[in-house]
């Protein structure tokens, strides 16, 4: 979990990041279910690893920060 929150801060590419700040959300919502808290757990694997992954992922190819195939062959 530590080595994915360093991995956040230290890549440079944004869609790693996003995909690393799931692990993150992943690996707490295995901390919650071992603290047995299954529905925090749920919970944070849902809204943590999958809506906000998603958001963030679809909010950066918005914006240009992940570029699309086609565009990234051009230039």
């Amino acid at each position: 979990m530590l080595i994915a929150a360093v991995a956040v801060v230290v890549l440079r590419s944004y869609l790693a990041a996003v995909v690393a700040l799931s692990v993150v959300s992943l690996a707490l919502s295995v901390i919650f279910a071992l603290l047995r808290a299954p529905d925090v757990a749920l919970a944070e694997a849902a809204v943590g690893a999958g809506l906000t992954g998603l958001l963030m992922a679809l909010a950066a190819r918005r914006v240009g920060l992940w570029p699309k195939d086609d565009e990234s062959k051009e230039g």
